[in-house]
């Protein structure tokens, strides 16, 4: 932000100049900063990224050259220095081929369904996570719900706690689950905290990780903050995960704040859920926990110790499929997920989702499934956390509703939860939104889940949620104020941003 600040008093400075000062050489200088503005946007049009990711950035450019090219070094390089891609490769390389496919398992789900089956091959050939049988899925409508179930979870760890999340606030419902950690720790367990610190900023003291490390929790911090100019600064650590022993496994919505089991209620009533998985799908949150770890610290421990063999047997036949997302390549592994959903979907496709700030792939999807006669619906919050970027999720319903699309609104309050639900046959469960940062900036993780009991409760949680949602479809097809167009348009301009 200062940078960006700093950056637009140079433009405003420049222009100024021009005007008073520098009028015998402006159209030199003008002409100079257009030239590596247009060399700029030569490049950025050459990315193999979205036209949704690339236009935006082509306008700022071209319109304003100093603000726009420095926002662009700072932000749109999406922190991809060659440092920390070099990193995360590494890293990979050794803990990625501790997951193996069970091929018996991959043709089993192949007769059974091959729509979901060429999801699951997409997410094992770009992300190299398996699909998993002998793994048993809770479904969670309430965080308060998953809470609870994390902690009496906790207080059977023998070996090994793993903890990585977006944000911890040192109020109480942290202090239940440190309470637990601590007892844990002194029976020997070996308990590790992650959690990103811009997620966390305004829950808790710098001397946190001091505190948990003097009660015997070993604690790291993703991707601190300090003042400086950091381009990796803008990709954050927004996985929530817990792993217990290698056997249990939780995720979802839900970070570790009172805000999110309505505890206080900043946004009215906070709708979140999550996912318990108990078996073997949890090695791949393992994985994915450890992965972080060690991106922040290079360590030589053994591995394998945090992913044992089981012999657990499932109530059901279900195909269970962790998965993580990462800036650090250039794969849309959130996004190709949701856009595969709503292509193959027959009879519906439904998501939620607390911010909506789409690409034209996603978009054209959404649209296109609708007109096949697909039922898409989008469900957002009613009341908004962030006003300006609410403002820019609104600006995507026209176009959205224009194509079929329908859009509803929770009335009680805040709905933070990111979920997908499909033909009565698949869902997905995460921390995935559907914006830009999510899908672009963010190291995400998700999970995919089919022929369940828990596909069937993450269906009747819409029902119950759609009850209290109000549909805004009829409101969005046309009629907006001609003003309030024209501000939406230009928020737009800063989506990739949001």
């Amino acid at each position: 932000m200062v940078f960006a600040g700093l950056a637009l008093l140079l433009q405003i400075f420049l222009i100024i100049e021009i005007f008073t000062n520098l009028n015998r050489h402006s159209e030199i200088i003008s002409a100079a900063t257009h030239i590596l503005a247009l060399f700029l946007v030569l490049v950025i049009y050459s990315a193999r990224k979205t036209s949704s990711m690339k236009t935006p950035w082509i306008i700022l450019i071209l319109l304003m050259p100093v603000f726009g090219t420095t926002l662009f070094l700072l932000i749109g390089l999406n922190g991809s220095s060659r440092k920390m891609r070099k990193r995360y490769e590494e890293i990979d390389r050794a803990l990625l081929p501790e997951l193996s496919q069970n091929e018996e398992v991959l043709q089993e789900l192949e007769k059974k369904d091959p729509y979901v089956a060429n999801l699951s091959k997409y997410l094992l050939h770009s992300g190299k996570y398996p699909v998993y049988k002998n793994t048993d899925i809770t479904y969670y409508d309430d965080a308060a719900k998953g809470l609870e179930a994390q902690k009496e979870e906790l207080k059977k760890a023998e070996k090994f706690i793993f903890m990585e999340y977006h944000a911890i606030e040192d109020r109480e419902s942290w202090h239940g689950i440190q309470k637990i950690l601590e007892e844990k720790v002194k029976a020997g367990v070996d308990v590790r905290v992650f959690y990103d610190d811009m997620g966390s900023i305004g829950f808790i003291n710098t001397d946190f990780v001091k505190r948990m490390e003097q009660k015997g929790i070993r604690c790291r911090v993703f991707n601190a903050f300090a003042p400086g100019l950091n381009i990796f600064l803008n990709n954050r650590d927004h996985r929530k995960i817990t792993v217990i022993d290698g056997k249990v496994g939780f995720t979802g919505g839900y970070n570790l704040a009172n805000e999110y089991f309505n505890l206080t209620h900043p946004y009215g009533h906070w709708k979140d859920t999550g996912i318990r998985l108990t078996g073997e799908a949890v090695k791949s949150l393992t994985v994915t926990f450890l992965e972080m770890w060690k991106a922040i610290k290079k360590d030589e421990e053994d591995t394998g110790k945090f992913l044992p063999d089981t012999d657990y047997r499932s109530r059901e036949d279900a195909f269970v499929q962790p998965y993580a997302d990462s800036p650090m390549d250039n794969e849309q592994i959130g996004e190709n997920v949701y856009i595969s959903l709503a292509e193959n979907a027959v009879k519906y496709v439904w998501y939620i989702t607390p911010y909506l700030i789409l690409t034209d792939e996603m978009i054209h999807a959404f649209g296109l499934a609708a007109k096949r006669g697909v039922d898409v619906r989008i469900i957002t919050p009613g009341i908004p956390d962030k006003k300006m970027v609410y403002n820019v999720t609104r600006s995507y319903y026209n176009a959205l509703v224009c194509s079929g699309v329908r859009i509803f609104e929770y009335t009680p309050g805040f709905c933070h939860c990111k979920m997908c639900v499909s033909d009565d046959r698949v869902a997905v469960n995460g921390t995935i939104n559907l914006d830009y940062r999510s899908l672009y900036h963010h190291f995400e993780n998700g999970c995919l889940y089919s022929a369940c009991r828990a596909v069937q409760d993450t269906k009747a949680d819409f029902d119950a949620t759609l009850l209290k949602c109000r549909e805004v479809t009829g409101q969005y097809r046309s009629g907006r104020n001609a003003v309030l167009r024209l501000g939406q348009l230009i928020l737009r301009l800063f989506a990739p941003l949001m």
